[in-house]
């Protein structure tokens, strides 16, 4: 990674990094955060795994070496999380997370096959993985960590996206008090926002994304890039 040029750092979820087949290297130039550290000609760096919500960028930014190492060289910072947070799950989501803890092995695949058959039946009825308040929590103990460090630095967030996902019995009914509660934080603190909603809901909800129903085709990837590479202007970023 080259040293004279600024890196945008990303934290995210698996949606930033998944595409039409599965998940993809963090170097893959089609997805979102490649194609704008392109436009930027920036360097990038992408923290994020499956399932992370807005607290897992918190631990992410305060506990994990490489998010330390690329913050003294950060142009910009993005949360890209929210859509975890939002959608519905019916075990609280540090139980749920157990789950891969579970020994021995063949108990572990008769608890995940048994939640797998689970949670699409009750998502319609559970509440979100993450309450919206604590994401918008979280989201605050995070900038206001990155600010303390890095004082003024652009930083930009993003509203859930949508999903027809099967595993979730295609309920979304968290989704609007989670983007409710991360852009009331976001007007109180001046911070950009990237709907992903209004980017990839065409491709998803007419079933062109990822046939899990929850990720994106690149299509949506290059609609959300353009989304935030605006965002990024508004926060003050030059671009070009």
């Amino acid at each position: 990674m080259s040293s004279d040029r600024p890196t945008l750092l990303v934290f995210c979820d698996s949606l930033s990094y998944y595409g039409p087949t599965g998940g993809l290297p963090s170097d893959d130039p089609r997805i979102w955060p490649n194609i704008v550290a392109k436009q930027l000609d920036w360097d990038v760096e992408v923290i994020g795994r499956i399932g992370w919500t807005c607290r897992d960028v918190w631990w992410a930014a305060t506990q994990d070496p490489r998010a330390w190492a690329a913050l003294p060289r950060a142009g910009a910072v993005i949360f890209a999380t929210g859509g975890m947070d939002s959608l519905p799950s019916p075990l609280p989501t540090a139980l749920r997370e157990l789950i891969r803890y579970v020994r021995p092995p063949w108990l572990r695949r008769w608890v995940r096959d048994g939640y797998g058959w689970v949670q699409p039946r009750l998502s319609p009825v559970s509440r979100s993985a993450l309450p919206p308040h604590l994401s918008a929590e979280y989201l605050e103990m995070t900038r206001s960590a990155i600010d303390f460090n890095r004082p003024g630095i652009p930083i930009v967030a993003s509203l859930p996206a949508v999903h027809i996902a099967e595993t979730y019995g295609k309920a979304h009914h968290g989704r609007e008090g989670t983007a409710r509660a991360i852009t009331e934080w976001a007007e109180q603190h001046d911070i950009p926002l990237v709907d992903q909603k209004a980017a990839v809901a065409e491709h998803i909800l007419t079933g062109n994304g990822n046939p899990d129903g929850i990720h994106w085709n690149f299509e949506a990837h290059q609609a959300v890039a353009d989304l935030t590479f605006k965002a990024l202007a508004e926060a003050g970023v030059p671009c070009p």
